[in-house]
């Protein structure tokens, strides 16, 4: 039986948002969940991080001076020590470590930030317990990369190495020359995608991918009821919103309402707790 948050679930619509700021962004909640959540639950949302933790390390084995990004789930002094002698990060950071130091990549043509991030991908989707983070990712990553060949297609340039994950749905993205890559009778959103990759505004392709992640996060969450799902969902949609507001407060507004009137729609206390 999956582990009840209701006075967490339910408190998320005490979060709130102005045209200015997020007033409890996604690292502020994150940890908060170090607190609230079961010991086995908060590891998923530390999964769900880890793009940050790619990041700073590339950084800081390429040496670019880049500032470091707080939302990752290690310090800058622990990716420091494992640069130097690796011993107590993720299985795939070590290696990639161990590859980049010795000059022997895994994926030689691909670049360090994409075969980084394979290497994620592989490890996290194969090895998840959690069939909806597992879904997830594995939505999130053949998303990416269809919208990535569709693009290269559409300005005729390269994209198999391009394309991230040694997965069946990437490989198959990386050899076919078909229009939809053979993947329309798997995925139900391939022609979304390829509609979405018409437009010819980024900013609008941007906003109709997030739009498809959203109605995704929604219909996979919804008979979850004051679980683990409910708070990764909503993580991964604090996210979201924090992006758009570098891009387009109006609509990172719009996204939040929507957030809040779905939290408040989607439940109602079991009687027996409604009594407590």
């Amino acid at each position: 039986m999956k582990r009840k948050y209701y006075y967490l679930v339910a408190g998320l619509q005490d979060i709130s948002l102005d045209i200015h700021k997020l007033t409890f962004d996604q690292l502020a909640f994150r940890n908060e969940l170090k607190t609230e959540l079961h010991p086995k639950d908060y590891p998923l949302v530390e999964k769900i991080f880890l793009p940050f933790d790619n990041i700073n390390l590339l950084n800081l084995l390429q040496k670019n001076d880049k500032p470091f990004n707080a939302k990752g789930n290690f310090s800058k002094d622990r990716l420091e020590e494992n640069i130097k002698e690796t011993n107590d990060l993720p299985n795939y950071m070590q290696k990639f470590i161990h590859a980049y130091k010795n000059q022997d990549p895994f994926f030689p043509d691909m670049n360090p930030e994409n075969e980084l991030t394979t290497l994620y991908y592989d490890e996290v989707i194969s090895g998840e317990q959690n069939e909806f983070l597992k879904e997830w990712l594995q939505f999130e990553l053949n998303v990416k990369n269809i919208m990535t060949a569709l693009n290269a297609r559409k300005y005729k340039v390269p994209y198999e190495h391009q394309v991230i994950g040694t997965d069946e749905v990437s490989e198959t993205i990386r050899k076919s020359h078909a229009r939809d890559f053979g993947l329309s009778n798997e995925l139900d959103y391939m022609e979304e995608l390829t509609a979405i990759s018409r437009k010819d505004d980024i900013r609008e392709r941007e906003q109709a991918i997030d739009d498809m992640k959203w109605k995704y996060l929604d219909e996979h969450t919804f008979f979850h009821y004051f679980t683990i799902e409910k708070i990764l969902s909503f993580v991964i949609r604090l996210g979201m919103i924090e992006r758009w507001l570098h891009i387009d407060k109006d609509h990172s507004n719009e996204l939040f309402k929507k957030l809040l009137k779905e939290l408040q729609s989607s439940y109602e206390l079991p009687e027996t707790f409604k009594e407590k």
